[in-house]
């Protein structure tokens, strides 16, 4: 007697899971909520549709932009003493709020350079 033969009958008939075609056509989506602001009222959101909306037209903004908006997170670090990692600071960025709008201008300043301009933008990467 194999055991393969009395394991694969109990899983396959343990998958099988039928839908009501009634209760299928009865459901509608609710859409979703914004996760940021639970009350409906986003503070932030006037400084984000500016940030959005800031359009990029000029080389010198564009390599201002990239220069002063960094690639990375400047605050993640490895705390070390004596060759031993004590601990590690995780990247903080993300707890801003524009992080996503601040990263996306600086994204598109890179593409104004790159695709406008014919720069190399890799110092900037």
């Amino acid at each position: 007697m194999k055991v393969f033969d009395n394991t694969t009958k109990k899983i396959f008939l343990a998958s099988w899971v039928w839908i009501n075609q009634q209760e299928v056509t009865k459901t509608h989506p609710q859409p979703l909520q914004n996760p940021t602001s639970p009350g409906g009222w986003d503070l932030f959101q006037p400084l984000r549709r500016w940030l959005d909306s800031i359009k990029i037209s000029d080389r010198q903004f564009a390599h201002r932009l990239c220069q002063l908006i960094p690639a990375q997170c400047p605050f993640e670090r490895d705390i070390n003493l004596f060759g031993k990692t004590l601990f590690h600071i995780p990247p903080l960025c993300k707890l801003n709020p524009l992080y996503e709008e601040v990263v996306s201008l600086r994204f598109r300043a890179m593409c104004y350079l790159a695709d406008e301009c014919g720069e190399d933008v890799t110092q900037y990467c």
